[in-house]
């Protein structure tokens, strides 16, 4: 594959349908041994529709989403906006709320790809710190924010995933300097 077969742009209200996909499929490996069956969205199209609405009308001019292409078919996507931390500053601190990849996509330069264009973007939004959230047990993701020089910065949070308290996972906030 040469190197122009691949890219990451701004996401369009016309990638909802593709982004949605990737994110079903993404969760289905995250979290579909933690979740009782039938807990996980399975329709595309009501999850593309959120997205529609939310491509069309971004909450701040920040919030930004990014897809990584292979030729016009998109692989992967991130989330980026000020952070919502309460013990962050929202003029300073970006976030990478999500970074997610198909899970056939992974180890193919879409992910490196991608978490550049959303510091980049961050950056070019003028915050000079990001962070994002990961799970405790998703060692390969850590690994892989480590290598781009991304650390924990000690905070840590217990997300309740089915809204009973019954299916919880822990996450740490890992954070770099930017800009």
């Amino acid at each position: 594959m040469s190197q122009a077969d691949v890219s990451v742009r701004i996401a369009w209200a016309d990638d909802a349908e593709a982004v949605a996909a990737v994110q079903l499929r993404a969760w289905q490996q995250l979290y579909g041994d933690l979740l009782p069956a039938g807990t996980l969205p399975e329709d595309t199209a009501a999850v593309a529709e959120q997205w529609r609405r939310s491509l069309g009308k971004p909450a701040d001019a920040r919030h930004r989403v990014l897809v990584a292409l292979e030729r016009n078919r998109v692989v992967g996507f991130a989330v980026t906006g000020p952070a919502t931390d309460p013990d962050c500053d929202a003029v300073a601190d970006g976030e990478l709320s999500e970074l997610t990849l198909h899970p056939d996509e992974r180890g193919k330069g879409h992910g490196s790809r991608l978490l550049q264009a959303a510091v980049d973007t961050l950056a070019a939004d003028r915050f000079t710190r990001a962070v994002t959230w990961t799970l405790a047990t998703d060692d390969a993701t850590r690994a892989f924010l480590a290598a781009a020089g991304w650390a924990p910065d000690t905070a840590h949070r217990e997300l309740d995933l089915d809204g009973t308290g019954a299916t919880t996972v822990k996450q740490v906030r890992l954070h770099t300097a930017i800009g």
